[in-house]
């Protein structure tokens, strides 16, 4: 399929042009996006978690558009992170590797991250970073110092064009760790010649390990090809993580790398900057003992991705009273699709019901178009939540068709794109006040009165599902909380 096929509307903003950009794959339906995973030697936090979240959202959007993604997400399992843990508890590197690995699905799975169709590990393509590496020597962008391999930037024209810096601006802001025997002091490792004592592979070099970028760079390549459609992160990887991978990709193929980059904005903890020497770390599994999944994703999604997010307390107290506020309209929505419909003619309060559903679709909709812009998507969740309740409380014949139509925008957006889990069971909030009780049950006696039946028995059960037992008496009714 051509180049200039029309994509669907959606448009992302791409770190590369600092511009949103209409997003049209390479290959017509068919895109390939690679996300930078976890570095596998401890449980990842909520920071780690913002980009393999929201990214796995975009895929699920785009498959919602009908396009056929290819997921790539990688695991490097051989760092110094990891080496220097089996070192602490007394391990080896590929039983660290290990486990975190299956802690990172076990986190992964509680967040409802789908699975990518690929979970590349660093050390299974050590034979394939070796003869990348080769490739780049012999093009002169790579050169061997006692061993080690480095990356010539000065080599690479283009270096800096992700991230905006020229080489002079790089070498005044980085952070670098001096070494003589480079060519030049922001010049980066491809092959790290091993220490005593560390693992190490074969090469033409020394025996010894890849370095951390030439990882995302060979196996990118190798499900994705040379060239694919998306590469994304977080912001703290722009540089110098994915300007290192655009000059050795780019070096080795003579070809365009990724064509939209996208990040994430940083995760603050109480508008401080997460770090190991302030203590506040938030790991998912620690978070996962307070909150469930879904208040944990709706936290993240309620920003834009490209906006920082501050983590608090009164925030994460928010989104869990939003997830409930949605699980009990779920609740409500099911046991009343459970009953009869009483008329064929849709009401009028149907019809407004239905006409907010259609306008809820097209918003979301163009929110999502619109960069990803989650916020708005979530907000559409809620303004029909308001408009549906109204609707189930203050409408006597309701409307079959409706209802099950909002179940249905609730399980395609909420659910499928958005990957909420609407709880079955009720929640703690579910109790309502007793204003709401009293309404409920007098508008049963009024059904009793007119021996309508049906609506009398739907909403004993409503109230006894919300934890009310009435009692019908000599004297009247009675109610209590079970």
């Amino acid at each position: 399929m051509k180049r200039e096929e029309k994509a669907l509307g959606l448009k992302l903003y791409n770190t590369l042009t600092r511009e949103k950009e209409e997003f049209i794959p390479l290959n017509g339906k068919q895109v390939g996006m690679y996300v930078c995973g976890p570095t596998v030697y401890n449980f990842f936090h909520i920071g780690n978690a913002r980009p393999f979240l929201v990214f796995e959202v975009l895929r699920r959007y785009l498959q919602y558009k009908k396009y056929e993604v290819t997921y790539v997400s990688n695991f490097t399992d051989i760092d110094d992170k990891v080496i220097n843990k089996a070192k602490e508890l007394g391990s080896s590197y590929d039983k660290i590797a290990e486990r975190f690995i299956a802690e990172y699905f076990c986190d992964a799975d509680f967040l409802n991250i789908g699975r990518a169709d690929f979970y590349p590990r660093a050390t299974e393509h050590v034979d394939d970073i070796i003869k990348f590496i080769l490739r780049l020597q012999e093009k002169g962008y790579a050169y061997v110092v006692d061993g080690d391999v480095y990356y010539d930037v000065s080599k690479f024209k283009d270096y800096g064009k992700l991230s905006k810096q020229s080489i002079d601006e790089i070498k005044a802001g980085a952070r670098i760790e001096v070494d003589e025997r480079k060519k030049n002091p922001y010049d980066f490792v491809l092959w790290k010649k091993a220490k005593e004592g560390e693992p190490e592979w074969s090469s033409p070099w020394s025996s010894g390990r890849p370095g951390w970028h030439i990882e995302c760079s060979v196996m990118s390549s190798k499900y994705l090809g040379d060239t694919f459609d998306i590469h994304a992160g977080g912001e703290d990887l722009i540089f110098p993580h994915h300007e290192n991978e655009i000059a050795q990709s780019e070096a080795a193929s003579g070809k365009l790398f990724a064509r939209y980059w996208l990040h994430n904005g940083y995760l603050k903890i109480d508008n401080k900057k997460m770090s190991k020497s302030t203590g506040n770390i938030l790991t998912i599994r620690e978070l996962s003992q307070k909150y469930d999944g879904s208040t944990i994703r709706h936290f993240l999604l309620s920003a834009h991705y490209r906006s920082p997010l501050n983590y608090s307390i009164e925030q994460m107290e928010q989104s869990r009273n939003s997830i409930e506020t949605l699980n009990n309209l779920i609740f409500n929505l099911k046991f009343f699709s459970k009953g009869k419909q009483i008329h064929k003619m849709i009401d009028e309060e149907s019809k407004k019901l239905n006409e907010t559903v259609d306008r809820m679709k097209e918003i979301f909709i163009e929110a999502m178009d619109d960069d990803f812009n989650t916020p708005i998507a979530l907000s559409t969740l809620f303004l029909l939540a308001k408009e549906t309740n109204i609707y189930l409380n203050k409408t006597r014949n309701k409307n079959l068709e409706i209802i099950k139509k909002v179940i249905q925008f609730y399980e395609d957006f909420g659910a499928n794109i958005l990957g909420l889990k609407f709880s079955s069971q009720l929640t703690r909030q579910t109790i309502l006040p007793e204003k709401e009780i009293e309404h409920l049950i007098l508008t049963r006696e009024k059904a009793r009165k007119n021996k309508d039946w049906e609506t009398a028995d739907q909403i004993r059960k409503k109230l006894l599902g919300l934890g009310i037992v009435i009692e019908d008496t000599a004297d009247g009714v009675r109610w209590k909380k079970s």
